[in-house]
């Protein structure tokens, strides 16, 4: 063989674990909060650091806004914000304190009388949203909003006078479910998870259990996607798992499928990891930059929700 003066070329390196590939994704396109939610989670980091990244979207009002849910832009406070806020501030142990007490405040100013919160408050109007997402003057109240508001508050032990009038909407709300879809079961699964009442969370638990699995809001089979059926107003593809109910093994949501059909669930997850170390987005794409935004933030969940369950990801 010729010489050619090249060096010759490196063996072929080892595979990487899914956590290497997934930090290489988070520091090349997530936003410091989740930078510093995987070095909290995955590399030892500190809490205080996930804090102070937080605060950037925090307002005046106790409220959070500047897009920490992408699909929502500018700077106004919204409920679906605040309660994005909520669950990194539980995840790293700091649901509490005057900061909650703030948010509480933000809370209740925007709640209706019957306690319950709005999905989009009409401040929103003007700045850019989602298309999917109705901004309406006189807004419903909703479960998907307040439901895992709800349910993180009570499971730090918050107490606030909004919070009665909150879990009696939610409990209501609940109790007289018998059509729904996937994203207000997760809304009713997480307030189930936490709510102080354990024997009346079970019972409730047991019906939703049925009524997801009657009415279909769950893909048993991750070989077999064409033949489930995606809810209405969904994107196609948009179908929800068991993972997706049962965060943890501690979830209610978790009695509701057999071992079979969360292994099955949890295999797919795992093989979701795309090339680039990120797991896709599975709802409508709308801007490419929310897109971007959105995906270390679904990295950062499937690898909580794959260690929680035992699975090998480093």
């Amino acid at each position: 063989m010729a010489e050619t003066g090249a060096a010759p070329l490196p063996p072929t390196p080892p595979a990487r674990s899914p956590l290497f590939r997934a930090e290489h994704f988070v520091w090349l396109t997530a936003r410091v909060l989740e930078q510093r939610r995987f070095a909290y989670h995955f590399l030892s980091g500190g809490a205080d650091a996930v804090e102070t990244a937080l605060d950037a979207y925090r307002n005046e009002d106790g409220g959070y806004g500047h897009a920490l849910e992408p699909d929502l832009r500018g700077p106004v406070s919204q409920p679906l914000h605040t309660a994005h806020a909520l669950r990194v501030l539980d995840a790293i142990g700091r649901c509490g304190g005057q900061r909650v007490e703030r948010v509480c405040r933000y809370l209740t100013s925007v709640s209706s009388p019957d306690g319950a919160l709005p999905a989009i408050h009409p401040g929103q109007r003007g700045y850019p949203a989602a298309p999917f997402i109705p901004i309406v003057t006189d807004p419903p109240s909703e479960l998907l909003a307040t439901g895992p508001v709800v349910g993180l508050l009570h499971r730090n032990e918050v107490w606030h006078a909004w919070l009665f009038r909150a879990t009696d909407f939610c409990w209501q709300a609940v109790d007289s479910l018998e059509k729904s879809h996937p994203y207000e079961v997760e809304a009713a699964v997480a307030f189930l998870d936490s709510v102080p009442d354990r024997s009346r969370a079970q019972a409730a638990a047991d019906r939703l259990g049925r009524l997801v699995r009657e009415h279909r809001l769950v893909a048993l089979d991750p070989e077999r996607l064409d033949a489930s059926p995606v809810a209405p107003g969904y994107a196609p593809g948009e179908h929800h798992f068991p993972y997706d109910y049962a965060r943890t093994p501690g979830s209610l949501a978790r009695a509701w499928f057999t071992d079979e059909e969360m292994t099955r669930s949890l295999d797919f997850l795992a093989s979701e990891q795309r090339e680039d170390g990120g797991w896709p987005i599975r709802w409508r794409a709308w801007a490419p930059g929310t897109s971007l935004e959105a995906r270390p933030m679904v990295t950062v969940e499937a690898l909580r929700t794959l260690k929680a369950y035992g699975r090998p990801i480093g």
